[in-house]
């Protein structure tokens, strides 16, 4: 499940398959919890609203229609489930204040990790469509922080081979992506 994009899971979920919806709820569970958090302030406020979100989800998955990204829908059902508690009283006045302070200093943040997990499920699935050793030798190198030499001792080649694999890698995955993208992966890979 974890090739899946997000829109191909919702696919799935619509037509009622469990496991899509699992691979969605655990792909977005602890980035909305902590959405959630960040603007009421309880756990179990910031539990149940993660939980009425998955759960109108499944309810509601033979009538979806989804016209943004899965993430932008979940990161918006959030707030306006949050909004929601504060029409009905059910947050104290301080919380309004800490949620105009989260909508004014927080939002990027969130938007920046949710971006970055949808960048990095891109990545990967490209990664996982190189060559078997160029791709293990390439995996070494950047989820693993092993040196050349060190990759070349453990898959028994050369240093130079090593070097060879990881630049066509590169070359590879470069034109893939727009010069957003391979800033990311600079920092997510090199840095």
């Amino acid at each position: 499940m974890n090739l899946y994009s997000d829109d191909d899971l919702i696919g799935c979920v619509v037509h009622g398959d469990k496991l899509a919806f699992n691979e969605i709820y655990k792909r977005y569970w602890a980035v909305l919890y902590r959405h959630a958090k960040r603007m009421v302030k309880s756990d179990d406020e910031a539990q149940d609203i993660i939980q009425d979100i998955f759960e109108y989800l499944w309810r509601k998955r033979e009538s979806l229609d989804i016209k943004t990204s899965v993430s932008s829908y979940l990161y918006s059902a959030v707030r306006y489930k949050v909004f929601d508690l504060i029409d009905k009283g059910k947050v104290r006045n301080n919380y309004i204040e800490a949620l105009g302070s989260f909508i004014a200093n927080e939002t990027y943040t969130i938007d920046h990790l949710i971006i970055e997990k949808e960048l990095a499920f891109l990545i990967e699935k490209e990664v996982s469509f190189l060559p078997k050793k160029m791709r293990e030798v390439f995996e070494l190198s950047r989820k693993e922080h092993l040196t050349h030499k060190e990759i070349a001792e453990k898959l028994s080649l050369s240093d130079q081979t090593v070097k060879k694999q990881i630049h066509k890698a590169l070359k590879i995955l470069k034109p893939k992506f727009g010069i957003f993208m391979w800033c990311y992966i600079i920092v997510k890979f090199f840095i």
